[in-house]
């Protein structure tokens, strides 16, 4: 997490992802998918139906954030 390469990664509280939600009139599973299997929502602790805020550097916009429901892993 501390690599700069690695973005801004967070799980948004209930309230601020139905905020999110109702922002962009989606439902959690239309939002792009990240697996809990992935090693950072690992180190975050977050479970299948969270909702994970991503902030990137963007050279045109400054920072960019990006939305991803957290989805079981595959067995």
């Amino acid at each position: 997490m501390d690599h700069f390469l690695v973005p801004k990664h967070r799980i948004l509280p209930p309230e601020e992802a139905e905020q999110v939600l109702r922002k962009y009139g989606v439902k959690p599973h239309q939002l792009p998918s990240i697996l809990a299997s992935d090693p950072v929502v690992k180190l975050l602790g977050a479970k299948p139906g969270d909702i994970i805020e991503i902030i990137r550097d963007s050279p045109t916009a400054g920072k960019a954030v990006y939305y991803r429901h957290v989805v079981p892993a595959e067995e």
